[in-house]
């Protein structure tokens, strides 16, 4: 017997014949509003999905089915990706930007994020043109450039507070990655190891590189050392090099991402911030 469905619309500056009109493609019975920017349809038909979901995005609305009853607090594990995800930028990118090569950076950067390159070897690529800057342009742009994105915080508060487990694990840099671990308190994070010599980038990467299959092995080795099913594990990010984490998780979560990303993972957030995710659970 297949668990039973609730859709949530999270709607900001809800319509009334909006959501009038998406109950009635959805089929929903009941319609509940437990705060002014959500509304539950209880009893919503799951085989609408593909035709309700696409008519929520058309009015500006986020929106995903989710288990009756499902709370956030019954995940113990949340994996979010970095660049783009939990944080407003691309690091690599940004510290292009530093020696005057963004535009060049930033297209590899894309084409890698959309899944039309080889992630490990646009890597290498990318880290080789930063030949020669100074480890000091990684903390600018750490203090200068880069913010968590919306409803970050919030996020990471709910699961500090209900305990609930954090990994971050990233394509990028652990320059980043461990400055947002301490400074967040983030239980566990991973990412690519730069090589520095008398302060100066080389334009290498130390050790293996963690692409796609790395962040899939870092979830299933967390997950599995903490002792959880993957039901109880949530993960969220951008690019085609989270797919597989996504596809992992007990719920993926595709944060305003890339079109082929968004199609493929559990949940689409395209509109709100990280904090969306809080709403979509009771």
């Amino acid at each position: 017997m297949s668990t039973q469905k609730t859709l949530v619309v999270l709607a900001p500056q809800p319509d009334p014949r909006h959501l009038s009109d998406i109950a009635r493609l959805a089929e929903a019975p009941q319609l509940d509003h437990p705060h002014i920017d959500v509304v539950r349809m209880r009893g919503a038909n799951p085989d609408q999905s593909p035709s309700v979901l696409e008519r929520c995005r058309a009015h500006g609305y986020d929106a995903a089915y989710i288990d009756n009853g499902q709370a956030f607090a019954d995940f113990r594990l949340l994996v979010s990706d970095m660049d783009s995800t939990l944080i407003n930028i691309e690091c690599i990118d940004e510290i292009a930007d530093i020696k005057g090569i963004k535009p060049q950076v930033a297209e590899i950067t894309e084409r890698a994020m959309r899944g039309e390159l080889d992630f490990s070897a646009a890597l290498r690529e990318r880290v080789a043109l930063l030949e020669g800057l100074p480890e000091a342009a990684l903390r600018q742009v750490y203090e200068e450039r880069l913010r968590l994105n919306p409803g970050a915080e919030q996020l990471l508060a709910a699961c500090r507070r209900l305990g609930i487990k954090t990994l971050l694990v990233s394509g990028g840099f652990t320059y980043f990655t461990d400055r947002l671990k301490a400074e967040y308190g983030l239980d566990h994070a991973y990412a690519n190891q730069l090589e520095i010599v008398d302060g100066k980038l080389t334009g290498r990467v130390q050790g293996d590189i963690v692409d796609a299959e790395a962040k899939k092995r870092l979830l299933i080795a967390t997950r599995d050392a903490l002792g959880l099913q993957p039901e109880q594990v949530i993960a969220v990010g951008d690019g085609a090099n989270d797919l597989p984490m996504l596809r992992e998780a007990g719920t993926g979560v595709a944060y305003h991402a890339k079109p082929r990303v968004s199609a493929e993972a559990d949940i689409a957030i395209e509109h709100g911030g990280l904090d969306a995710i809080l709403r979509l659970f009771h």
